[in-house]
C-alpha cells in the first residue's frame, strides 16, 4: 500500500514543543523502515508554519489544518493513503477536510473527550476543544476555512476509551449522540458498537491519540491517566474497524518523548502505526473498497 506520512510537529502553535516533539522522535526511532518492513511504499513531508511572522496558537493551528487539507487531499488524489503525525489533536479538522467526504464517520480514541469549547473549557486548552471543533460546537468561521472541511455528524462518531473529563465537557458529551466505549467495555466485545456505527458511516477517520493506552502500557504524555486500553487491545480493535469500515485516513497524536521512560511509548506508537497499515492495506485488498 502506498502511504502518505504527513507529520505536523507542533504543539499549540510552537514547533517541536512537547507533544510537537513527537513526530519527529517517531521518525528518528524508525518508523519509516517499520512501515516499509510491511511491504508498504512510504513518502513522508512535513506541515510547517513559514518561517517569518508571528503565529498565535489560534490562528497556528488552522494555518496548520488549511496546509494539512492540502496535502491529504493530494494524497487521497493519487492512490495513497494518508496518516498524519501530529502533536496536537487539531489536525483532525485538517485532515477530515482533505478527505473532503460530507457522510464520513471517526473513531476517536483518546483519553480526553476533547470536547470542549471556549465556554465549557476549564483550562482553555485548545486541542481540548478538538472533537468539539470537528462536530460543529465552535470555531465555526476558522474551521469553514480550512479546505474541503464539512463538521462531521455526531451521531457518526465513536469515542473509545475517554475516562477523564471537565465537568461540563462531561454534561455535553452525554447530551450527544456520539458514541461512547470506555475501555473496560472495549474488553467485552466492541463488535456491536462498530455494526451500529456502520449502519450510519462507512467511510470514517481513525484518529488515535496516544493517551488512550494505560500508563502501566506506556506513558504517553503529561496528560496520561489511569484505566486505558493494553496495546494488544487497541491493537484488536484497529484490526476490527479496518475489516468493518473503509479507512479513509489515520492519525496518530499527543505522543511526548520527554515522559517516555525507555522508548516504550514510541515503541508502542510505531506497533500501533504498523498495525493500522497493515490492517487497511488487508481490508483494501479483501474489500476492494476502490471498485
Amino acid at each position: 500500500m502506498r502511504i502518505d506520512l504527513l507529520s505536523v510537529p507542533y504543539d499549540s502553535g510552537m514547533r517541536g514543543a512537547r507533544m510537537g516533539a513527537g513526530p519527529d522522535a517517531l521518525l528518528a526511532a524508525g518508523l519509516i523502515d517499520r512501515l516499509k518492513a510491511g511491504g508498504h511504499e512510504i513518502s513522508h513531508a512535513a506541515i510547517e508554519l513559514p518561517e517569518t511572522g508571528f503565529f498565535p496558537e489560534v490562528q497556528a493551528a488552522f494555518a496548520l489544518d488549511r496546509t494539512l487539507a492540502g496535502a491529504v487531499s493530494a494524497s487521497v488524489a493519487r492512490g495513497a493513503f494518508p496518516i498524519v503525525l501530529s502533536g496536537n489533536c487539531i489536525t483532525s479538522v485538517g485532515t477530515v477536510g482533505g478527505i473532503g467526504d460530507s457522510d464520513l464517520g471517526a473513531i476517536w480514541f483518546d483519553a480526553h473527550g476533547d470536547f470542549n469549547t471556549p465556554e465549557t473549557t476549564a483550562s482553555g486548552f485548545l486541542d481540548g476543544m478538538a472533537l468539539g471543533i470537528l462536530t460543529g460546537r465552535c470555531w465555526h468561521l476558522l474551521a469553514t476555512s480550512v479546505p474541503g472541511f464539512t463538521r462531521l455528524a455526531q451521531d457518526r462518531v465513536m469515542l473509545v476509551g475517554a475516562r477523564h473529563f471537565d465537568a461540563a465537557e462531561e454534561t455535553s458529551l452525554s447530551q450527544s449522540p456520539i458514541a461512547r466505549v470506555t475501555a473496560a467495555a472495549a474488553r467485552n466485545g466492541i463488535e456491536h458498537d462498530l455494526k451500529q456505527l456502520r449502519e450510519r458511516a462507512s467511510d470514517i477517520y481513525l484518529h488515535i491519540d496516544l493517551d488512550v493506552l494505560d500508563p502501566t502500557e506506556c506513558k504517553a504524555n503529561n496528560f496520561a491517566v489511569e484505566n486505558g486500553l493494553s496495546l494488544a487491545e487497541l491493537q484488536e480493535i484497529i484490526q476490527s474497524i479496518a475489516g468493518m469500515f473503509r479507512v479513509r485516513a489515520a492519525a496518530l497524536t499527543a505522543y511526548d518523548p520527554a515522559h517516555d521512560a525507555g522508548g516504550r511509548a514510541a515503541e508502542s506508537a510505531m506497533s500501533v502505526l504498523a498495525t493500522v497499515a497493515d490492517a487497511v492495506a488487508l481490508s483494501q485488498h479483501s474489500q476492494d473498497w476502490d471498485s
